[in-house]
């Protein structure tokens, strides 16, 4: 039975943000903003089928996946590339791989003495993000 990762998250810890959004191509003024945002992830998941929508004041960024199932995704509104993304279990994590044009891009997610755990990664910077339960 695959990890259980549903519910309503409010982040509480970002580190490193900067610095993945810099790797990323992120422009100056887009950045200082999305410093100062708090996202809200809603995880609805049904097997290895999810849909994570992540909201903030600033943008809203819908992932609907099945994992094991390759596919293209459209980073719009965030990086606005498009990618080949693999999501798949390395135990109870989720693990993404991003193809594309930057190197070394994805993300793994956890659960950790009851939050979710957020590494991003993207080039040579990683992104550690916690989220507690609403």
């Amino acid at each position: 039975m695959p990890t259980d990762f549903n519910g309503t998250w409010n982040l509480v810890s970002n580190d490193n943000f900067e610095g993945y959004m810099v790797a990323l191509g992120i422009d100056f003024a887009t950045r200082k903003i999305a410093k100062m945002l708090k996202p809200q992830k809603v995880i609805k998941q049904e097997g290895d089928s999810f849909y994570i929508h992540t909201t903030s004041t600033f943008r809203d960024y819908v992932l609907q996946f099945k994992v094991g199932e390759e596919f293209e995704e459209d980073n719009k509104g965030l990086d606005n590339r498009k990618c080949k993304t693999l999501i798949t279990w390395e135990n109870d994590k989720l693990v993404c791989v991003q193809t594309g044009e930057k190197k070394n891009r994805g993300w793994t997610h956890w659960l950790e003495g009851g939050d979710l755990h957020l590494e991003l990664r993207c080039e040579n910077q990683v992104c550690r993000q916690v989220f507690k339960r609403a």
